[in-house]
């Protein structure tokens, strides 16, 4: 969504300024006080826990809610941009039409190009339309005008769609393809302020990693809401953090952050107790002189007033945290897995193979792979809930699971209540199960919700108290991190850090898999690839595989490699050469057009000098020049057109 231009008369360096901004619901402040102003340029992070009001605060920057007091100023000619948590785009357009709405000025100042170049073909270029030409032919060519289309393409594929999917009517996409339409259309409609509420919530890996590397290189503002701690730490270099209501300011990235959190909660709470120190010693000094001789009496009266004027440093608060620790109970042997010509998949269509894995006992394995790809089935597989088309699996000696499930809820469990579900699994008895429920931020009469009412958050937390109790030396985690806010994301890891057993997880949240994978198994092109080393390590690998040779493959599957090859090295010459041609082509046309430009001005010279015969010589030329810039200008679109298919 692209917000409309205010004026302001602020620092030239600031695109928008909070001020004092304060919400409140039923009376409850939200939050407060809370200032701070967006720099031109400026990469930032808004962070806090589910709840703490930061799609508030975004859409109250995007003015689609008006803040309970304080203001918020744009300053210059400032465009902003907001993607909601939620987005979904309603047209009966099609994909490549809704587009090409982010270009109408440019669109518009095309179509008058063309109206011109027909009326000078037709009626000759007077001075004025030549001169209206020249000048739209710059706004134009300085637009983007000539590059546009190929953008939209791009940043389309970066969203995951195909070019059969430019063709679909948006309304007749999926929600999630919507959702990816509306943060495509945004980012090529450029704002000079982009607010982004949780925008990687329905993209895969790879369109994850397009977005951010996009960003990476965005030279204009944005603010971003996003629980992706891997994305804030690629992107961010300021992060405002909502806690309890106030807004908090921190140089660089969610890293830097963590550590800078850290320093200034301890040193809060140093202050806190310095003076609760001061304070307990003035009281019982006022109450040990007060009613002593005048001397004494005097002192105290000081120290009371003394007191009275402090200003007092309010108790640091800190969030209520889930307590997280899995024992295994027992350890494996040190083959854990053994994964032999395993294929993967339904009915007749295979998914991947995998030929030869070994899981030993403390390994840490990430599975990554398209959504779709067989990641949960390998899971299943191993559970034995599903069998493989071929191949088997072996555990090895002692192996026990503890599996963490995507779903979070089986059929028919939705009205059993936390308590119940807790209990089915687990040997207890209600006051034990209660007690350690409250590890899980599960008090009082929370444990009596039931499942179906629960948020994503809370399901979450339940399956970790499940994960707790089972005490397996081998965890399967399916999405663990899914719906939990940062805060507990990062118990999450911690405790997971700590797990002396086996774990094989499948994850979205880069940061966790960086944090804790000893190795990658990625799924691609119907084969399960094993890196020894965690993300960053397999990153690497896959970049420099991308610049060499790329790896084995059957002899088929190399006869088709290698017509691929050929086949995108002869696209590649192809594209090179219309490049090239389009270059030559543009440079004629410039050639063309002040050629035209000086023989109009020289035949106006020579009429008025009565030189006729130059006149009519120079109108001749004149005409040819305008017959062939015709021509080169429609070359040059049928070039342009042909290297924007390529």
């Amino acid at each position: 969504m692209l917000l409309s231009v205010i004026k302001g008369s602020e620092n030239v360096m600031s695109v928008l300024v909070a001020e004092s901004l304060k919400k409140e619901f039923a009376g409850d402040a939200l939050f407060k006080d809370v200032s701070f102003q967006i720099g031109r340029g400026d990469r930032v992070a808004l962070i806090g826990l589910n709840g703490s009001g930061k799609s508030t605060l975004l859409k109250i920057l995007a003015e689609l809610e008006e803040a309970s007091s304080g203001e918020v100023r744009l300053i210059g000619s400032v465009r902003v941009g907001y993607l909601s948590q939620e987005p979904e785009m309603e047209s009966d357009a099609t994909l490549l039409e809704e587009m090409l709405k982010a270009f109408n000025t440019l669109r518009a100042q095309e179509a008058e190009l063309r109206t011109l170049e027909n009326e000078m073909a037709a009626h000759g270029s007077a001075p004025e339309r030549l001169h209206r030409y020249d000048e739209l032919m710059e706004q134009f060519r300085h637009g983007g005008g000539y590059e546009y289309e190929s953008q939209i393409h791009q940043v389309l594929a970066g969203m995951g769609f195909s070019p059969d999917d430019e063709r679909r009517v948006v309304a007749h996409l999926s929600g999630g393809q919507r959702a990816r339409a509306a943060l495509a259309r945004l980012l090529l409609e450029e704002p000079d302020l982009m607010l982004l509420d949780e925008p990687t919530n329905h993209l895969d890996f790879a369109a994850v990693e397009w977005l951010e590397d996009y960003l990476s290189r965005w030279k204009k503002s944005f603010i971003i809401v996003s629980h992706d701690r891997y994305f804030l730490d690629k992107l961010a270099q300021r992060t405002l953090e909502l806690d309890f209501g106030t807004l908090h300011e921190y140089p660089g990235n969610y890293t830097k952050y963590l550590s800078l959190r850290e320093e200034y909660r301890e040193r809060q709470w140093k202050l806190y107790e310095e003076q609760q120190e001061f304070i307990q010693k003035s009281e019982e000094f006022i109450r040990a002189n007060l009613k002593s001789g005048p001397h004494r009496a005097n002192q105290a009266q000081a120290r009371q007033k003394q007191l009275e004027k402090l200003v007092r440093i309010e108790k640091p608060k800190t969030a209520k945290k889930l307590h997280l620790w899995i024992d295994p109970k027992e350890q494996s042997g040190e083959r854990v897995l053994k994964i032999r010509d395993l294929v993967v998949g339904y009915g007749q269509n295979t998914l991947f193979q995998c030929s030869n894995v070994n899981l030993n006992r403390g390994e840490r394995a990430a599975i990554l792979g398209p959504n779709g790809s067989g990641k949960t089935s390998l899971l299943k597989i191993i559970l034995e809930q599903v069998q493989p088309l071929s191949g088997h699996i072996e555990l090895g000696q002692g192996v026990q699971f503890a599996y963490f499930r995507q779903s979070q809820m089986d059929a028919g469990e939705g009205d059993k209540t936390v308590l119940q579900a807790f209990i089915d699994d687990q040997s207890q008895t209600n006051a034990e199960a209660r007690s350690f429920l409250g590890q899980f931020l599960f008090h009082g009469e929370d444990v009596f919700k039931p499942l179906q009412a629960l948020s994503g958050g809370e399901r979450s937390r339940v399956e970790l108290a499940r994960l707790a109790q089972l005490g397996g030396n081998l965890l399967l985690l399916d999405e663990p991190t899914n719906h939990l806010d940062i805060d507990s994301r990062e118990m999450l890891q911690d405790a997971l850090k700590e797990y002396p057993g086996t774990i094989l997880l499948v994850s979205h949240d880069r940061y966790l898999i960086q944090a804790l994978a000893t190795q990658i198994w990625e799924i691609r092109d119907g084969q399960l690839r094993v890196y020894e080393g965690n993300y960053e390590y397999y990153k690497r690998k896959r970049a420099e595989e991308i610049g060499k040779a790329p790896l084995p493959k059957p002899k088929q599957e190399r006869v088709r490699a290698r017509q691929q090859a050929d086949l995108k090295k002869q696209r590649e010459k192809e594209r090179k050469r219309l490049q090239k041609l389009e270059a030559e082509m543009v440079h004629a046309i410039e050639r063309l057009e002040s050629e035209i430009i000086a023989t109009e001005k020289a035949l106006e010279a020579a009429s008025y000098d009565g030189d006729h015969q130059s006149a009519r010589e120079l109108h001749v030329q004149y005409e040819q020049k305008k017959i062939e810039l015709e021509k080169t200008t429609m070359q040059w679109a049928q070039v342009a057109e042909q290297l924007a298919a390529i």
